[in-house]
């Protein structure tokens, strides 16, 4: 559903290399306190090497994690990785007045990586069964919501060009055996900033087909 015409353009912001539970505390304070008026925030960021696990984790999804710090979340999901070399896209949308459900608001961001892998001439795809985006059978973006009295946060890891061994350190997602790939692998010399407005855009088209 398209949103409506009275809603307030959304504010992005790139923060950068910043702290894991830092930005998802402030996530929660944004959530927590914005009014009916206040515009979506788009939030752009990599954090340094972490595994956080969704409410539904299981430990033994956790094979080796070493010197990596284990977050427990409140998103959805089970374990994933983050660290420099991702987009992790956080969405704070206010998603009844953009009406959409959650169901809906998966697949608007689910959507969003394949039509921008699709314009680089890659064949991405969701899966009803595991939440991401894939190439093939390997995953290459993951989904984790959290929606509080009708408003979301957390979001979408987008893999771009990172060290994915800490991978082999988990069962991905919860699924054991699960492979992952990055953007870097399918399009060599690919770079984060080539990545960030085609991004947002295709994110904004998906959620404010009007702006």
């Amino acid at each position: 559903m398209p949103a409506r015409p009275d809603t307030p353009a959304a504010v992005s912001h790139d923060l950068g290399l910043q702290d894991y539970h830092a930005v998802w505390q402030r996530m929660r304070t944004f959530t927590d306190t914005r009014q009916p008026h206040t515009p979506d925030e788009l939030w752009f960021v990599q954090h340094p090497p972490v595994f956080t696990q969704g409410v539904s984790g299981r430990p033994e999804h956790l094979l080796a994690p070493g010197d990596i710090p284990v977050i427990a979340t409140d998103r959805g999901g089970q374990v994933t990785y983050h660290g420099p070399g991702q987009w992790v896209v956080y969405p704070l949308l206010d998603i009844r007045r953009l009406g959409l459900g959650v169901r809906a608001l998966v697949e608007a961001l689910e959507q969003t990586v394949v039509t921008m892998l699709a314009d680089l001439g890659i064949d991405a795809h969701p899966r009803r069964d595991a939440p991401g985006v894939y190439v093939g059978e390997r995953k290459i973006a993951s989904l984790g919501l959290r929606v509080r009295a009708g408003r979301s946060y957390h979001g979408l890891a987008f893999n771009i060009d990172m060290d994915m061994e800490p991978f082999s350190r988990i069962n991905p997602c919860g699924h054991a055996g699960l492979e992952v790939t990055q953007l870097a692998d399918l399009v060599p010399g690919i770079t984060l900033d080539d990545v960030r407005l085609p991004l947002e855009n295709a994110l904004r088209r998906q959620l404010y087909p009007r702006d």
